[in-house]
């Protein structure tokens, strides 16, 4: 399968676009040794959001790596940050600007078309029929998608990120009020830094498919995986970090399955 997929029973979504770690062997054939570490990969949320299954959400993960593709780029490789450095839609290097690819090896446009055919396209086929099977079944629907990235990346921001940075496309991508059901919970905690369309406003998921005036809210979260990981390689999980801000999380979750119900 290019994904793992269970389906819940709430009108919720858990998407989890980067946590695919596989690489087809004639691709890892053309990658520079830097590749093998997966080093930009949004490590370990499975387990992370591991209560989502629990509580009845649908979860549903990626297999390939975001160095096959993005699966949260857009189609057309257009950047979602005009006038910032992003990676693409088939990334030619590494968040710490290392070359991913061996000389003269890189994507060129078919395979691209290739890799958007093979790969992309079945996660969001995925995607998709779930949010309309959700929609069929709760006429209203929350999209979550769960990212994380290392605390300290200064290809993209500056100094430490916040702890949990919230997007919703600057308002767009989900309804004033489940935006601000989520504000007041963060708000009312003091242990995690919290920022909302800061940073990362949220990618071609939260993007293209929150559509308010559908009933689907979509809201993505960047986490900063000190908050539940070791950031140096070989990136180990760590419960006893995790668990300190898996709470929050379950009420954040939470909060989205209340507000989509009333």
């Amino acid at each position: 399968m290019d994904f793992r997929f269970e389906a819940g029973k709430l009108p919720l979504l858990v998407s989890m676009p980067h946590v695919g770690t596989d690489i087809p062997d004639d691709v890892a054939a053309s990658l520079m040794p830097c590749a093998a570490a997966r080093a930009d990969t949004d490590w370990h949320l499975t387990e992370l959001y591991g209560f989502a299954r629990e509580m009845g959400a649908s979860v549903l993960s990626a297999r390939w790596s975001r160095y096959l593709i993005d699966l949260n780029r857009p189609p057309e490789n257009t950047n979602l940050y005009p006038g910032q450095d992003t990676t693409g839609l088939c990334p030619v290097d590494t968040f710490g600007r290392e070359r991913l690819y061996r000389e003269g090896m890189e994507p060129d446009e078919l395979e691209v078309r290739r890799r958007l055919e093979l790969y992309w396209r079945p996660y969001h086929n995925q995607l998709r029929a779930e949010l309309d099977r959700l929609l069929a079944l709760h006429g209203k629907v929350v999209l979550w998608d769960a990212h994380s990235i290392a605390s300290q990346v200064p290809r993209f921001f500056e100094g430490r990120l916040p702890d949990l940075n919230f997007g919703t496309a600057d308002g767009k991508s989900c309804s004033q009020g489940l935006e601000g059901a989520v504000i007041k919970l963060v708000d009312s905690q003091d242990q995690f830094s919290f920022v909302f369309n800061g940073r990362f406003k949220g990618g071609h998921i939260t993007r293209f498919y929150g559509n308010p005036a559908a009933n689907v809210h979509a809201i993505q979260l960047e986490m900063a995986q000190c908050l539940y990981m070791n950031e140096a390689a070989p990136f180990e999980y760590r419960p006893d970090v995790a668990g300190q801000v898996q709470p929050l999380l379950r009420e954040l979750l939470g909060a989205a399955v209340e507000w989509v119900r009333t």
